[in-house]
């Protein structure tokens, strides 16, 4: 028997191979499928199942790719309805992988269809379950994605689901759960990416011995904000999509400087993808800064429209990368890219912007003069809670969008924007100047390096533009 866990980091997400005698079962596999089928090709084994979880929310599933590329059905759990062929297991049913057994446990409360796959060994031991996003490492998946029932109800379904299903497991069974720390999918994952049914017991508050009704209470209250690309890439999976080789053939079409122009006007999205260091020294006016180096798909999925074409400028050998990452999470139109990529652009003498960078030093010393000075904090509110500069106000990155949010800004304000570190500042600052909000500079380093200023007074209480 053989077990990968395959994680990716932008997405904090995990795919799973097993195998046994040849025969191999991918759970939960993302958009961009040929890792599987290159690891089964290497270990010499036929992929037979493709076995899914639930309607992911947080990326769209490589599912029907990879069933077409192998033939393999797509087996999903009870109350699963699809548009296109999958197999609809029952609660219980036993799928064969050489000398071992996958079987279902239909656990509903993150979704209705949500499913657990309990894997036994060649003994026929319980020997590891693949929980989705029913049982995380240190939390459970969030029950506040449906249209069709409230958070309390999937949260009364995830309480027996638990109580019937994963607690009655075996201490040593251990936990392979879809998401790891970082997800959206959980109100605050713990940081393994894998754990057992004992460690979880012992420190999930979700498997403490309590009421269904203190669960309920539990599970709901602090849950954060739904991100905006959630239902669209529920549907995605449950409707099915384009295959991944026809987004990355048109995506990856390079663009000469007038083609890239010609685009441009007719209302497109430019997403720049360098690293933030190398967007705020110069850019193509208008450009969203989102870089590689941070959680990319999860900021686009969030921040960007889907009924919009993109058009990239990016780091040269970087072009495939970006277009994968994007259409893991949902986005197709995607018309090309820069040619040469931004030095192209610079070298033909195209008009240009740039983010003016300062130090926290630097910001210490004009507060006490700059009476136009406004910080703004676009950290999330509880980071915001913990500890803030005094007067600075907060403007999550994930609402930098909402024209209501921006109503105060007002053209004597000089905006300090600061994240934790400097990645989600600079993206804010290119949508900020994309809404024509110039007058503003982006704190390197952020709040990790404004807290050692120690003439910069902070403060726990919010503040508001006037």
């Amino acid at each position: 028997m053989f077990i990968k866990q395959l994680y990716t980091n932008c997405l904090s997400e995990a795919a799973y191979y097993i195998e046994s005698n040849g025969e191999a079962a991918i759970i939960d596999p993302l958009r961009d499928v040929d890792p599987y089928i290159q690891l089964a090709k290497e270990r010499d084994a036929t992929i037979k199942y493709i076995f899914e979880t639930h309607f992911h929310a947080d990326f769209v599933s490589g599912h029907i790719d990879l069933s077409n590329a192998t033939n393999a059905p797509i087996v999903y759990g009870p109350k699963t309805e699809t548009k296109f062929p999958v197999t609809v297991a029952a609660d219980g049913q036993i799928f064969q992988i050489g000398n071992i057994q996958i079987v279902v446990l239909h656990t509903p409360g993150h979704t209705v269809e949500s499913t657990c796959y309990l894997l036994k060994d060649e003994t026929g031991k319980n020997t590891a379950i693949f929980t989705g996003d029913t049982l995380f490492v240190g939390d459970v998946g969030r029950p506040d994605l449906s249209d069709n029932f409230s958070k309390e109800d999937l949260a009364a379904m995830l309480f027996e689901s638990l109580q019937k299903k994963i607690i009655l497991l075996e201490d040593d069974v251990i936990v392979y759960p879809a998401h790891g720390p970082g997800s959206s999918c959980g109100k605050n994952l713990g940081p393994g990416t894998s754990s057992t049914i004992g460690e979880q017991k012992q420190t999930n508050y979700a498997l403490k011995p309590q009421t269904k009704e203190d669960f309920i209470k539990a599970v709901t209250e602090g849950l954060p904000e739904v991100p905006n690309y959630f239902p669209i890439n529920a549907q995605i999976n449950k409707e099915g999509y384009e295959s991944l080789d026809a987004v990355l053939k048109a995506g990856l079409k390079p663009l000469s400087i007038e083609e890239f122009k010609k685009l441009m006007s007719e209302d497109g999205i430019i997403l720049d993808t360098r690293p933030a260091s190398s967007f705020t020294e110069g850019f193509i006016p208008g450009s969203v800064s989102i870089g590689l180096e941070g959680k990319f798909a999860e900021w686009a999925g969030s921040l960007l429209p889907f009924d919009k074409p993109f058009l990239l400028v990016t780091e040269t050998g970087n072009e495939r990368e970006t277009v994968v990452r994007l259409a893991r999470v949902g986005f197709s139109k995607i018309q090309g890219y820069l040619a040469g990529g931004f030095a192209a652009w610079q070298q033909a003498g195209e008009k240009t912007d740039l983010i003016i960078n300062v130090e926290a030093d630097e910001l210490a010393m004009d507060i006490p003069y700059d009476e136009n000075l406004v910080v703004v904090d676009v950290r999330k509110e509880v980071e915001f809670g913990d500890a803030h500069i005094k007067g600075a106000v907060n403007i999550p990155l994930i609402e930098m969008n909402d024209p209501g949010r921006m109503a105060d800004i007002e053209d004597h304000h000089n905006l300090y924007i600061h994240c934790a570190s400097g990645y989600r500042s600079t993206i804010a600052s290119s949508l900020l100047k994309r809404q024509g909000i110039h007058n503003l500079r982006n704190v390197l380093g952020g709040w990790s390096k404004i807290k050692e200023e120690s003439t910069i007074e902070t403060e726990k209480d919010a503040a508001v533009l006037n």
